[in-house]
């Protein structure tokens, strides 16, 4: 009986996880950038604000590294402009692991992206390489 409980417990806290909606793999880059920006979220009352972030994917759909902030265009001061910075870096980890297809996870590698976070946030541009 405590057996059945136990795993009644455990199932149920299997259940309760956060998995992915879609867990289907990414195919294109369009895909990967439409994946990315669905985790960014601008900082409140940002304005019209950008930031261009550089990073490059492992076939597992991890980052090589810290991404890097290429272009930064924020009205206000330094903390203002390293606030944006911070929500688009966490944006992205965030978002990861991304889930690659076979044939883009033997492409992608090492490949030097960039993805712009702007905001409003519907002025979101694509992924680039």
């Amino acid at each position: 009986m405590r057996s059945t409980a136990r795993l009644s417990a455990i199932a149920g806290a299997l259940l309760a996880m956060p998995f992915p909606a879609d867990a289907a793999s990414l195919n294109t880059m369009n895909e990967v950038g439409a994946a990315l920006q669905a985790c960014w979220t601008p900082p409140a009352e940002a304005g019209t604000a950008s930031v261009t972030l550089s990073f490059s994917f492992k076939r597992d759909g991890t980052l090589i590294g810290p991404p890097k902030p290429t272009a930064i265009k924020v009205n206000g001061d330094d903390k203002a402009r390293q606030a944006y910075v911070d929500a688009a870096t966490a944006a992205l980890r965030n978002c990861l692991p991304l889930s690659f297809s076979p044939d883009l996870a033997k492409g992608i590698p090492g490949k030097i992206l960039t993805l712009q976070f702007n905001s409003p946030k519907d002025n979101a541009k694509a992924i680039q390489q």
